[in-house]
């Protein structure tokens, strides 16, 4: 991803880096624990499931958890943009199809089914990936006692589910969100998750949410900037030109590259002088406006 901002060095480039290898180091000794654990049987795994179809079985668990993390995130980018840029593949318009068909109920469905998939695959993860020692057997890689009980809290499978099975996932999706939308597996997952959302089982979450809607008085964000084509009518619709950053980037205001905050003599500034804060107000509409560029001039005394 391209990015505007400046070149770690030094210190700065030294001390995030360092933050990966240790982040790796420790990815790396929790499934080394894990894998030990499992092949001598130190897990709750059920007896009778052998250690080579558990992981096999485990792997795959993770890559649906991470598919449906991923989905999540790009199902919400894609719900804000216009029909005709949502993809012209076959997938993509199939999953489209389900997801937005109607009155929108399936976007909350799929997060009510999305939820009930993956706590079912955290029992299996979290049978693989609990620690559980016999009185006489040996710690893990002889590791003291103290230690070992950190084993036994199950905190390593829970940090292995984390980064490989949810924030990586998470990660790619706000960069590419089509690119979970051009696959098949997404709309097998979409179609599994709105079938156990069908069950009822968890329709108690639609009468608490539409509670907390009428106490809150919330309204939906259509009511506000209508939709992306009512907007796009309006010569107001989204302008990513100026995103070069790529998805998860906060976007810098013209002038403060450098510098994020506005200095502190140019915010009196404005708030001292009413024509100054229009000429910065005008100039940001400007720049963000996606209509016909109008030229923006200071009064010169």
């Amino acid at each position: 991803i391209e990015s505007n901002e400046e070149p770690r060095q030094g210190l700065a480039s030294a001390f995030f880096w360092g933050r990966c290898l240790v982040s790796l180091a420790i990815l790396g000794f929790c499934f080394a624990v894990t894998f030990q654990a499992l092949f001598n049987e130190q897990t709750t795994l059920w007896s009778g499931v052998p250690p080579a179809v558990a992981v096999i079985v485990w792997v795959l668990l993770m890559c649906v958890v991470g598919m449906l993390e991923g989905m999540q995130i790009a199902f919400f980018a894609m719900a804000k943009l216009p029909e005709s840029e949502r993809g012209d593949s076959y997938w993509a318009k199939k999953t489209c199809g389900l997801l937005f068909k109607g009155e929108g109920v399936n976007l909350p469905g799929f997060m009510i089914g999305r939820q009930l998939c993956v706590v079912s695959c955290m029992f299996f993860v979290a049978r693989v990936t609990s620690v559980s020692l016999d009185d006489d057997e040996e710690n893990i890689f002889g590791v003291g006692d103290g230690l070992q009980e950190l084993f036994n809290f199950g905190f390593l499978g829970a940090l292995i589910v984390t980064i490989v099975a949810s924030i990586a996932w998470q990660l790619v999706a706000s960069a590419f969100p089509m690119l979970f939308l051009n696959s098949p597996f997404t709309y097998i997952l979409l179609s599994l998750c709105l079938a156990l959302e069908a069950t009822g089982i968890c329709n108690a979450s639609w009468v608490l949410a539409a509670i907390h809607k009428k106490i809150a008085g919330f309204q939906r964000d259509e009511v506000y900037i209508g939709t992306a084509e009512e907007r796009a009518a309006k010569n107001k619709g989204d302008d990513t030109s100026h995103l070069k950053s790529g998805a998860g980037h906060i976007y810098k205001l013209p002038g403060f590259a450098e510098h994020l905050v506005m200095p502190s003599a140019m915010q009196d500034l404005m708030n001292n002088d009413p024509n100054v804060k229009k000429f910065v107000d005008d100039l940001m509409d400007s720049v963000h406006s996606t209509g016909p560029k109008v030229e923006v001039s200071a009064d010169v005394p």
